[in-house]
């Protein structure tokens, strides 16, 4: 069985040799040094081999590498192949669509009115595109929509964050209507809040924000010097 210690010491040789660890999964070491864990099985009568990735301080540690090699040999079992499932999610990885491009195709085709579209692109195109203009659908997490917004609030401009999350939302859901398989990150479970159904977190309300009887906004949303968005 392989060790962190076995496996730092292994040397290239002339022509790539394998070294076997537990439940099936081995290393290949090529002429080059590099060392890569691996798993051969059959499935259908067929023999395959899926690789798991490289051993190093920038691939898979040797405990990751044995907890993929116990995944893929449960979906052996199940029936389906490793090695082709990970072949499709790096096809999906590299026809995965950047939130920039989703965005775009959201404010040209979604029905709204020419007052709104013209409205979501300024907050659009100022808030949300310098920060997340090329990342991939699946890499933005709610942690991050709560932070962004977050920090638009403490700025003093809680209308805006409570529009940025339902922007990111409506995204999403294009996103998921056309076929897209990522979760909606910008939806999640709502929490009860002392004055409303509504999602809600605590801000310091920001010393240059007013809260006059005329902005609606900060009528929802200040409670005793608390700013409460519905953003979540």
């Amino acid at each position: 069985m392989l060790t962190d210690a076995a496996l730092k010491s292994l040397k290239p040789k002339d022509t790539p040799y394998k070294i076997t660890d537990r439940d099936g999964m081995y290393v290949l070491v090529s002429p080059k040094g590099s060392v890569s864990f691996r798993l051969d099985y059959r499935l259908n009568g067929r023999r395959e081999t899926v690789t798991f990735g490289k051993y190093g301080s920038t691939g898979l540690s040797l405990a990751r590498a044995r907890e993929l090699c116990i995944d893929a040999k449960r979906a052996i079992k199940e029936g389906r192949s490793p090695a082709i499932e990970k072949q499709r999610a790096k096809r999906r990885l590299l026809e995965a669509k950047s939130f920039g491009e989703l965005g775009e195709k959201w404010l040209k085709s979604a029905p709204m009115a020419d007052s709104t579209r013209a409205m979501r692109r300024t907050i659009f195109e100022r808030e949300l595109l310098p920060v997340w203009r090329k990342r991939l659908l699946t890499e933005i997490t709610p942690d991050d929509i709560r932070a962004h917004c977050g920090t638009i609030v403490e700025r003093g401009a809680p209308a805006t964050a409570i529009h940025i999350r339902d922007i990111v939302k409506q995204i999403y859901g294009f996103a998921i209507l056309h076929g897209e398989k990522v979760a909606n990150p910008a939806k999640w479970p709502p929490r009860q809040s002392p004055t409303s159904s509504r999602e809600t977190v605590r801000f310091r309300r920001p010393k240059s924000a007013s809260c006059s009887s005329s902005s609606s906004t900060w009528q929802r949303c200040l409670l005793s010097g608390w700013v409460y968005a519905s953003i979540f």
